[in-house]
């Protein structure tokens, strides 16, 4: 009968074997365990537009926010040009590990990327987060230009076809497409001139550069308020308790001008999910706080927040309701 009795070696090299693997199972757990929480350093949140504007002034407050819940700040870190696309393009090729974000909004990952070629994918190099804010466009005009309404600025632009000149944060940003609709809708010719930002545009129009600018209400609201610039009409279905007295496009006599703004917060792509969701919570938590709620108010905007595949699946459709007004409008590089 044949010996079944294992070898002595084949004994000891069994444990030797398994004392390795409780090792081995020991220094994983020891490892993970070492791990600092997430955030331990700074953050830093890129806004793809210089101080001043409308994404610039909702990144601070939304970066504010975040650092007092999350315990380590949010730096934002102004990297405007090429119509937010340099900004963008940035965020999405950093390293995904929690510690670089993107607040952008329609124009970066919405518009420009369906009017000139950018270096990123905004569905496909993004992981969404969260939307923070919503809001709409006052259309404000410098002093000189004779035209108290609407109707009036129509009449104006129809006697001076390509006279009057707008200002925009730059050809294919939420600014310059607005613009673009209110001329197909009312029907006139006024040029276009880009700056770098919301704000360089609204501090052009100030100066007399240009006439006219559709801008965040924030941007512009002490220069309305100062007399410095002429506020006409708001997008959006009801006036704005910073403006009351400034009627709708709708009010004005014109349709087809409701629409909005938006920014959120988003990540590169791979960045760990136990890191999404930990920052998707935080931003959950900024609606419930009125001070928050408070000083989005005085920048003309309401909080707004979705589960990170809901606002996935509200960029896609951006892309293809704003496609079609592109189209529509015949918005094209300049």
């Amino acid at each position: 009968m044949a010996n079944t009795a294992r070898p002595a070696g084949s004994r000891g090299h069994q444990r030797s074997l398994r004392l390795w693997v409780a090792v081995l199972a020991c220094c994983a757990a020891s490892s993970a365990a070492a791990q600092p929480a997430y955030p331990n350093r700074p953050i830093r949140t890129i806004v793809a537009w210089a101080p001043g504007g409308a994404a610039d002034l909702t990144a601070r407050v939304a970066s504010q926010k975040l650092s007092e819940q999350l315990g380590q700040q949010l730096v934002v870190d102004n990297r405007a040009g090429a119509s937010g696309a340099i900004g963008a393009a940035m965020a999405a090729k950093a390293a995904p590990n929690g510690y670089t974000m993107l607040i952008g909004g329609v124009t970066e990952l919405v518009l420009n990327p369906q009017i000139v070629k950018v270096p990123y994918d905004p569905l496909g190099d993004f992981s969404a987060v969260s939307p923070l804010s919503f809001g709409y466009y006052v259309l404000v005009l410098h002093p000189s230009l004779p035209a108290r309404s609407v109707k009036e600025l129509v009449a104006l632009a129809r006697k001076r076809p390509g006279e009057i000149k707008y200002a925009s944060g730059g050809t294919g940003t939420n600014l310059s497409l607005v613009a673009e609709l209110f001329k197909a809708h009312a029907g006139i010719d006024i040029a276009h001139i880009p700056y770098k930002g919301g704000g360089p545009a609204a501090l052009a129009v100030m100066a007399g550069e240009s006439q006219l600018i559709f801008s965040g209400i924030a941007s512009v609201l002490q220069s309305v308020n100062a007399g410095r610039m002429r506020a006409l009409a708001l997008t959006g279905p009801k006036r704005s308790p910073l403006m009351p007295d400034v009627p709708t496009f709708a009010e004005s006599g014109l349709s087809g001008l409701d629409v909005g703004m938006w920014f959120g917060l988003l990540a590169p792509k791979g960045t760990p999910p136990d890191i999404v969701t930990r920052l998707h919570t935080e931003v959950a938590k900024l609606g419930a706080s009125a001070d928050y709620r408070s000083q989005l108010d005085k920048l003309g905007f309401e909080p707004l927040s979705s589960e990170p595949d809901q606002f996935a699946a509200f960029l896609k459709t951006e892309l293809e309701r704003w496609g079609q007004v592109i189209k529509t409008a015949g918005v094209k590089s300049e």
